[in-house]
């Protein structure tokens, strides 16, 4: 587990070489245990390492036998040992142990076929000496960030955006396309990023790079097929022996490996099955609602295992949260990001890995809002034109949940869904911004999902729109970012391709019903855990960030972000007031759009004034190999 940066292009050896150590200077706490360089006048390439896998043999770069080659690599493959056996019967000779050299033979031997061959979370790249070209790929799901950037006849790469910022070619200039889009999303969605000309690399492609120019192309997509003559309990049975066994795998490591823990049935299935000595919880101090920490260290003295756990106080999240959004690299308007980042740094105090329940959502259908499609079928019957006048009369009725259903089932799915926040729709976000752009509407940003799946049932639809845009830019962002902010490794062992090839095949009826979702994963965890568990229904991570946004402290640091300079310059800011003060008067829960643009707020702070962005960077003392 690591980071990475590099760049083509910037002349000599002696010129890269202070430019390149800046670079991953600035990404140190990806990996604080060692770094190493690679440069030979066409390419530069800086490498963090967290030593995780061959604590002694594992530095990277990693060059072949003849030295044509090399790699840099982010991630885990847990099927290394087997792949390594090939390579060693195919001929190739390894000089360490690790998992990351498996990728360099691989490669050599396989081609772009080593990737499907792969079970892990990665992003790495392999660079040809000889004909010049640079190879790199991103795993299945987008467990692992890759970015990308031309600039001045120079091409940088890297594991986050913000080591691009020390490099002299790089022009530092908001995208305001992706403002328009966040403020719909609350995440940056699709491939454009915060920062205009950079780009992420979507999961399950690879590239290739020569002469300027980058071909892109996708090698893996999930297919839901669904298999309707197969009873609830052949499901249950597959999907505990295919989870054991993706636990298994995840737990490869030479350090001690723990588990995060809520009150949900995702981490407790995790923490359950793994066989941990450690568990780790956060809560608020607001109440039950906002804390889960006495259901952990139930279940914890029932499993048995040790757990700790922290209380996150006010002061602690406001003062940190600039911080974790430098961290994100791109505004991240989840809250329970914040807390994440806590829980990381906890555990982080222990070890260096942990496994967590990511995806299990997407990929069981575990998301309440998937179960709309399934309420009140009848409705669905009478003509859409009729629904969607009534859709429109029931908008300008005070919002209650009934007049939410009408006006959302007015409306088509591919149009009121794009994944579990919608926070201003296209109209809104343009009365709330000064500035025009050509940003596409949410619709549009989602469209090629919807359009994959079309003879899908909705609630499948909405399974694989969260998977392809949710997931990877909510969800997996902030669980990449948070641990590595802390170095800490990550581990999801939901998200294993092994476990996608089952779960698509699960028949609507056993992931989502009137009983609940996630319906057959959750009775396979019934078999670990008691009902009160195993059945709880979805909440996220809850934060009080409503109750607090009416306190005068925090309304008044809000408020203030809200008419400063920035706000002035992209937003209409007495708007943002309104929104500010009809939530602390109760006149509408607008928490999560203040939120929203907060969050945006803050983060321009952290990367473009430089006095805050320098601050954050630590000096190494690594050798240049």
């Amino acid at each position: 587990m690591c980071g990475f940066v590099g760049y083509i292009g910037g002349g000599e050896t002696q010129t890269m070489a202070p430019v390149l150590h800046s670079m991953a200077d600035r990404i140190r706490h990806r990996g604080p245990d060692d770094a190493d360089y690679y440069m030979d006048g066409d390419i530069a390439l800086g490498f963090r390492r967290l030593s995780i896998i061959d604590l002694a043999g594992g530095r990277q770069p990693i060059l072949n036998e003849d030295k044509s080659k090399v790699l840099m690599f982010n991630g885990e493959i847990y099927n290394f040992q087997t792949i390594r056996e090939e390579l060693l019967k195919a001929g190739h000779v390894f000089t360490t142990k690790t998992d990351s050299e498996v990728l360099l033979h691989g490669f050599e031997e396989y081609g772009t076929d080593l990737l499907n061959k792969l079970r892990g979370m990665f992003a790495f790249i392999i660079w040809d000496k000889n004909t010049k070209t640079l190879f790199g790929a991103r795993d299945f799901f987008g467990i692992k960030p890759f970015y990308y950037t031309e600039m001045q006849g120079t091409f940088m790469f890297g594991s986050e955006i913000k080591s691009f910022v020390d490099h002299p070619h790089f022009k530092k200039e908001l995208n305001e396309r992706a403002l328009e889009g966040y403020l719909s999303f609350q995440y940056s969605p699709g491939y454009e990023t915060f920062f205009k000309g950079v780009y992420k690399l979507p999961p399950a492609h690879y590239f290739f790079y020569k002469d300027g120019k980058m071909d892109i192309q996708r090698y893996w997509i999930p297919e839901f097929n669904a298999e309707e003559d197969k009873p609830l309990e052949y499901w249950v049975d597959e999907i505990e022996k295919t989870f054991d066994n993706s636990v298994e795998a995840h737990k490869i490591a030479d350090v001690e490996v723990g588990s995060f823990l809520s009150s949900g049935v995702d981490s407790s299935y995790v923490a359950c099955s793994a066989d941990v000595d450690k568990t780790f919880t956060v809560g608020f101090d607001n109440g039950s609602k906002y804390n889960e920490i006495s259901y952990a260290k139930e279940l914890s003295e029932m499993i048995p295992v040790k757990n700790y756990s922290k209380t996150i106080t006010p002061e602690e999240f406001w003062g940190n949260f600039g911080k974790i959004q430098y961290h994100m690299d791109e505004p991240l308007a989840d809250p329970s990001a914040v807390a994440l980042y806590f829980v990381c740094n906890t555990a982080s105090q222990y070890l260096k890995v942990v496994m967590s329940g990511e995806g299990a959502d997407e990929i069981f259908g575990g998301y309440n809002i998937y179960k709309e499609p399934l309420a009140v079928p009848a409705y669905d019957k009478i003509p859409f034109p009729i629904r969607r006048f009534i859709g429109k009369v029931a908008s300008h009725l005070p919002r209650k949940s009934g007049v939410n259903f009408l006006i959302r089932r007015g409306m088509r799915l591919e149009d009121r869904f794009i994944g579990n926040a919608y926070m201003f729709n296209e109209a809104d976000r343009k009365k709330l911004l000064k500035i025009k752009t050509d940003a596409p509407s949410p619709a549009e940003v989602v469209k090629p999902f919807y359009d994959r799946v079309k003879d899908k049932d909705p609630v499948t639809k909405m399974q694989f729109v969260d998977l392809n845009a949710w997931m990877v830019g909510d969800i997996l962002l902030k669980a990449d970012k948070m641990s590595m902010a802390n170095s800490l490794e990550l581990r999801v062992p939901f998200l294993d391709k092994e476990i996608m090839a089952l779960a698509q095949r699960i028949p609507l009826k056993y992931r989502v019903n009137a009983e609940n979702t996630k319906f057959a994963m959750r009775k396979a965890a019934l078999r670990r855990m008691p009902e009160k568990w195993a059945g709880k229904k979805k909440l996220g991570f809850p934060v009080p960030t409503r109750v607090w946004l009416k306190e005068d402290k925090y309304y008044n640091i809000v408020k203030e972000k809200f008419t400063g300079e920035v706000a002035q310059k992209y937003f209409h800011t007495d708007k943002l007031v309104k929104l500010l003060d009809d939530h602390k008067n109760g006149k509408a829960d607008n928490s999560r759009r203040v939120w929203t643009v907060y969050t945006f707020l803050v983060w321009y702070d952290q990367f473009f004034n430089d006095e805050i962005l320098n601050s954050y960077v630590e000096k190494s003392d690594a050798k240049t190999a």
